[in-house]
């Protein structure tokens, strides 16, 4: 990749639009770094939010000022990692006016082959499992100790979202609904967790086809997970999000099969 310029870079600082779901949505993701592995642990957010889906892919990162600040680390530590997210064919630096980093359109599907050689590189079934925790954890969280009338909506909206979402972003909006419930769990140590666990599920998901019958069971499990929570009913939400992480975990295994 070539060095992001300070021309891309003034631009970009220059421009007050971000190419989020909202003014919060990066922050599950993007924290200061610990001092001493400030490159990895940066690397490691900005791939979890390409791979979320929180900047959708054609659109722009926020100014490298931004990330920089967020993460507590120097615009150059921060052009390498960039430097290495271009080198992967995650991202891509333009020039001029408008220029910036921007998030590369995915291929819808990677194909079994390489779902294999991305499972071999994780424990599969640890994966599933700790997601799942989190997943049932958060949801009956959320019931159990209410939502506010603006997380409420925050909810209906995030569902709402997945019903109108064309195909080719069905994921992604997905992803956002259940990180919605996540960081309404009120916990901001299960959303870290949640946030990286699903960035490697996607990762995976990534290779295999959307099925439009299993979307529309994901759709109607949608739909009862959050009027459960709604209802106040912890036992409900748990045992839908339960049935509806197995439902990705069958999947998953069945093109492995």
């Amino acid at each position: 990749m070539t060095r992001t310029s300070d021309t891309a870079g003034a631009a970009a600082d220059g421009a007050g639009d971000h190419a989020t779901e909202g003014p919060d949505r990066l922050t599950p993701v993007l924290r200061p770094v610990r001092a001493g592995n400030g490159f990895e642990e940066a690397l490691e957010q900005i791939l979890q939010v390409v791979r979320l889906g929180l900047v959708p892919g054609g659109e722009r990162l926020p100014a490298e000022r931004e990330l920089a600040e967020r993460m507590g680390i120097s615009r150059v530590t921060l052009r390498e990692v960039l430097k290495v997210l271009q080198e992967q064919g995650l991202v891509e630096s333009r020039r001029g006016r408008y220029g910036g980093t921007f998030v590369r359109r995915r291929p819808q599907t990677a194909g079994e082959e390489e779902l294999r050689r991305r499972i071999a590189a994780v424990d599969i079934e640890d994966t599933l499992r700790f997601r799942e925790v989190l997943e049932v954890g958060a949801a009956g969280l959320c019931a159990a100790h209410g939502l506010p009338e603006e997380g409420a909506e925050r909810l209906r909206t995030a569902l709402a979202a997945t019903h109108d979402a064309e195909l080719g972003d069905y994921r992604r909006q997905d992803t956002l609904l259940h990180l919605t419930i996540a960081e309404l769990s009120g916990s901001p140590t299960l959303t870290a967790q949640y946030a990286a666990v699903r960035a490697t599920v996607n990762d995976l998901l990534d290779c295999i086809p959307l099925l439009v019958r299993n979307l529309e069971h994901s759709q109607h499990q949608h739909t009862a997970l959050v009027e459960a929570i709604l209802d106040g009913d912890a036992d409900g939400a748990r045992e839908v999000m339960r049935e509806h992480c197995g439902g990705t975990a069958a999947l998953l295994r069945g093109f492995l099969t």
